[in-house]
């Protein structure tokens, strides 16, 4: 069965001090872009559907040699992740099996973390399983919450959580895998009526959720690929970081 994945990759990444489209700063000389397409063609992606926005042309031409397992898909409006799922609605209709989700400034993501997700999503025949981290202080993260059982039954953003579940260190670092049918499905149930007026992609859960689908989570991403990139330091920080992968001689 192939599998799809999709990227998100559409950002200005307004905090890099620069015009350029936050998915095509550097790192060792290679856009950050490239480190994430790597990782899901890596963890046996055949298709990769990368959404892009500011600058679009510009990060089209860069990948020009690259591109022969990519769709690109405009997103012209920055309406949120879940928006950002649905300008694939063309592309989603053709496809079957799994449907992997990263953001595109997450180059630390190995390709093997996202097997294991796979494979976890297979086992669990879930319609959604999740690649969370245990986070020894968890921040601003979303927390995830599991019932008595130890199933997933959701998330719950940092800010509306109690005490207690601001205690929890299991952590949504949006890596998700999906039934292709189940989110084309979910994506038409979202809405947009929150303080941001955006479409939240963890939205999605709450809806097949109450569909009586199957969620499931894997605390498969060590805390050493969760670092995402949005300012000029986390870039210095990423590329320290890739760079000591190379010397151990793991590929970046």
């Amino acid at each position: 069965m192939s599998t799809t994945a999709i990227i998100l990759a559409a950002g200005k990444g307004t905090r890099m001090k620069s015009d350029l489209p936050k998915v095509m700063h550097e790192i060792l000389g290679r856009p950050m872009l490239a480190y994430v397409m790597d990782a899901c063609r890596q963890a046996g992606c055949d298709r990769l559907i990368v959404v892009i926005g500011h600058k679009a042309e510009l990060v089209r031409r860069a990948f020009a040699d690259d591109s022969r397992d990519v769709a690109w898909v405009e997103q012209t409006e920055q309406l949120g992740t879940g928006h950002a799922v649905m300008v694939c609605r063309d592309e989603l209709a053709r496809l079957s099996g799994p449907v992997l989700v990263v953001a595109g400034d997450g180059p630390l993501l190995r390709g093997k973390t996202l097997r294991t997700l796979l494979e976890t999503d297979r086992a669990q025949r879930a319609s959604c399983t999740l690649a969370t981290c245990i986070l020894p202080e968890p921040g601003s993260y979303g927390r995830i919450l599991r019932d008595a059982a130890g199933e997933l039954t959701g998330i719950v953003e940092a800010i509306d959580a109690t005490k207690a579940q601001r205690d929890i260190r299991e952590v949504n670092v949006s890596v998700y895998c999906y039934e292709a049918a189940d989110l084309r499905e979910a994506l038409t149930r979202i809405d947009n009526r929150n303080a941001k007026g955006e479409y939240y992609l963890t939205d999605t859960l709450a809806v097949l959720r109450k569909q009586g689908k199957k969620l499931a989570a894997v605390p498969a991403v060590p805390a050493d690929e969760v670092l995402s990139i949005n300012t000029l330091d986390e870039l210095q920080e990423v590329s320290r970081i890739l760079s000591k992968r190379q010397t151990a001689g793991e590929q970046a």
